[in-house]
């Protein structure tokens, strides 16, 4: 709830009182993203939210080229089908390229999985 400067004690999310807008710490808080930024946001972290997609990603990105979905079953451990949803939801994020050769499936990053993943890893000594 943001608070209204003519009105009194503020109730936040939790229930709790907060000061009013002049002397306290409930402030207006604002991000410039349109309701399609957070969705296309939203889905990107969801689609890396899953071992098999996240690992599905890792794999492609390491690779020298594109690389055929039947490649990255073994890897993965996982069947054809799942194998295959993992990249349709990366692809649907936004985080796969793909190119449908005859019956085969070749996969590559995009430049913003290629970005979010150097994200996680430079700062993944902050986590621990």
């Amino acid at each position: 709830m943001v608070p209204d400067p003519d009105s009194g004690p503020v109730e936040s999310r939790d229930g709790q009182s907060g000061s009013d807008a002049s002397g306290s710490c409930c402030s207006s808080v604002s991000h410039d993203l349109t309701e399609h930024d957070v969705e296309l946001d939203v889905r990107t972290f969801s689609a890396l939210a899953n071992g098999t997609r996240y690992e599905a990603l890792r794999l492609l990105a390491a690779a020298d080229g594109e690389v055929c979905a039947c490649d990255l079953e073994p890897e993965l451990g996982v069947n054809q089908s799942s194998t295959s949803r993992a990249l349709s939801a990366l692809h649907q994020a936004g985080l796969v390229e793909r190119r449908k050769e005859g019956r085969w499936r070749y996969y590559t990053t995009t430049p913003r999985a290629e970005t979010l993943l150097t994200a996680v890893e430079t700062t993944r000594e902050d986590v621990l």
